[in-house]
């Protein structure tokens, strides 16, 4: 699948989050329609219409982004939709868009731990050391920074003392 394909048809076909999500239950697994609509139910707390779901499977088939199976359930003929090799992988380069989009909103709200440098969402310590606002991961952190800071000022002291 080309670039532009892909692009297109990520855009053309995922207009909104609820397309999205029939779509990773499919990348999970085959699913019937039913089964996709519960499904979506259960994880996502919300209701999607039978209105929504069949023409979106259609679509993706006629594009060749799904196949289906029929067999007969009871008096019903019930059709299996599955990802197809093309359908696989539109979803893994969709989910690839997805990832960088939600890390890049989460980048912005990252910060780093002053002591270990590890990047955290919500700092849980906050100390002023020397006037100056520091952001830890962690307690235990901010205690080892702080001793950092006191034996570099101790080396500094002893480094300056003249000697005999």
């Amino acid at each position: 699948m080309t670039k532009d394909k892909d692009v297109e048809g990520i855009d053309g076909l995922i207009s909104d989050f609820n397309r999205f999500y029939i779509l990773t239950i499919l990348y999970q697994s085959p699913a019937h329609g039913y089964r996709i609509i519960n499904q979506f139910k259960t994880q996502v707390k919300k209701e999607i219409s039978p209105s929504l779901v069949y023409p979106f499977l259609q679509n993706l088939e006629e594009q060749g982004y799904v196949k289906h199976t029929a067999k007969m359930v009871g008096e019903k003929r019930r059709k299996n939709f599955e990802l197809t090799e093309t359908g696989r992988e539109l979803c893994n380069n969709l989910f690839k868009r997805f990832t960088e989009l939600v890390s890049s909103a989460f980048e912005t709200s990252l910060q780093t731990c002053t002591h270990c440098n590890t990047k955290n969402y919500k700092p849980t310590h906050q100390e002023t050391i020397n006037n100056t606002e520091k952001t830890f991961c962690c307690t235990h952190c901010a205690q080892a920074y702080k001793k950092q800071q006191q034996n570099n000022q101790q080396h500094k002291s002893h480094s300056t003392t003249p000697t005999d």
